[in-house]
């Protein structure tokens, strides 16, 4: 299984305290850890994990673990690893192969020293490991029972893949179910991504006018954030439905090419390419402020922003300046990246309680079922999310109210 590659191993004290601290506040990972060392669900098998490398995430790994597994993690993101959690965690008995700001190559090495260890079941962020094994690494297709995928960026890649039909494993497309995409994608964006930003600029908000390009369940949370420090907010979409719903959410509405020139903080949340582009930058502001909480840093056109600018420098840790010909200074968070991620500590832990929660129950799921399931993108079922929601009102100490037998029957019956 070889030796974890990690940036400093004296770190792993710093990560074990993250990673300490979120174990606290997950208490639905807390019980189905319970139920894993028990049971051991996945004894005598490797799984792979790519996601941002960070506590809730390595406490994910450690569940996986403690049900049996071995288990080999690289990060989705080269700014979103954090060293000290990697090294915990790989002190942990984990494989690890990721560290901060890794280059594009050493970034695809990580994920192929994860995928050499010839895995049972994936865990994945952005549809990167399951694209390799359907490209570069065929040969692991006929072990691969199947996979669980976290992302709607990674959901999109994948029914590209299905209606080629080259996607041959099954794939839970974990983001779908309610208690991901309600409540991880809004509130666990919409907070983080203000989390990053604020912590990059230290600026204010309130009174600021925030352009969000992109208003699915991710833009939907930034921008009832920016509404609650205060901030005029206006939304920009393709999806003619999407701007209803917007409308009637009290925001404006309007297209980006007038939303441009009146913007102090744009957050792109689109998992589109090129989204703010040349221009857009051409009739921006002096000092506007550029970030994405989309998947890959492809949705504010850094080569339009380098052909633009005259000079570039970096102002302040995760902040670059570029500076347009005529003077003024466009500031981009981030690289471009997630910047909740790269900039903070990314969601909070008792909403990726509800995610990872989901996480290790599907991939007992496709453990179990993965024969039967067949190929293709498949949905999160109802008991599990109802599990999983369960769990959480029971951690939080919150009780609820069920149906009576004559309820349920009336329910199930269509006379009346």
């Amino acid at each position: 299984m070889g030796s974890s590659v990690v940036r400093d191993p004296s770190l792993a004290p710093g990560g074990k305290l993250k990673i300490d601290w979120v174990s606290q506040h997950m208490p639905v990972l807390g019980e189905i850890k319970k139920e894993f060392t028990k049971e051991l669900p996945f004894a005598g098998l490797r799984v792979a994990i790519c996601l941002h490398l960070e506590a809730k995430t390595a406490y994910l790994a450690q569940v996986i673990r403690d049900g049996g597994a071995q288990v080999a993690v690289a990060g989705s993101n080269p700014l979103s690893t954090q060293d000290d959690v990697a090294a915990a965690l790989a002190e942990s008995g984990v494989l690890v192969y990721a560290w901060r700001d890794a280059a594009r190559d050493e970034y695809r090495a990580f994920l192929h020293r994860v995928l050499d260890t010839e895995p049972d079941l994936i865990i994945d962020d952005g549809a990167d490991l399951v694209t390799l094994i359907h490209t570069e690494r065929r040969e692991l297709l006929k072990k691969v029972k199947g996979a669980c995928e976290e992302t709607t960026t990674g959901i999109h890649r994948l029914r590209a893949m299905e209606a080629r039909g080259v996607l041959e494993i099954p794939v839970v497309a974990v983001n779908d179910a309610y208690c991901k995409h309600l409540f991880d994608n809004r509130y666990g964006t919409g907070q983080a991504t203000w989390d990053g930003m604020m912590r990059a600029t230290n600026l204010v908000v309130a009174g600021k006018t925030v352009v969000v390009v992109g208003y699915g369940w991710c833009g939907k949370g930034v921008a009832m954030r920016a509404r609650g420090l205060g901030a005029r907010v206006i939304v920009c979409e393709v999806d003619p439905i999407s701007a209803i719903e917007a409308i009637m959410d009290g925001f404006g509405v309007m297209p980006l090419g007038e939303a441009a020139r009146v913007g102090d903080f744009f957050v792109t949340v689109t998992g589109n390419r090129d989204v703010i582009r040349g221009e857009h930058f051409q009739v921006m502001k002096d000092r506007a402020i550029l970030a994405n909480a989309g998947h890959f840093d492809v949705e504010i056109s850094k080569p339009d922003l380098d052909r633009l600018a005259v000079s570039r420098r970096v102002v302040r840790p995760g902040v670059e300046e570029y500076r347009l010909a005529d003077g003024r200074r466009l500031h981009l968070l981030a690289e471009g990246r997630l910047v909740n991620l790269a900039a903070a500590d990314g969601h909070p832990a008792e909403i990726m309680d509800l995610s990872f929660g989901l996480q290790a129950l599907a991939l007992r799921h496709v453990q179990e079922r993965g024969p039967e399931l067949g190929r293709g993108v498949l949905g999160v079922p109802r008991e599990m999310d109802e599990k999983v929601a369960r769990l959480w009102l029971a951690g939080w100490g919150v009780s609820i109210d069920g149906l009576t037998g004559e309820q349920a029957e009336y329910l199930r019956s269509w006379r009346l």
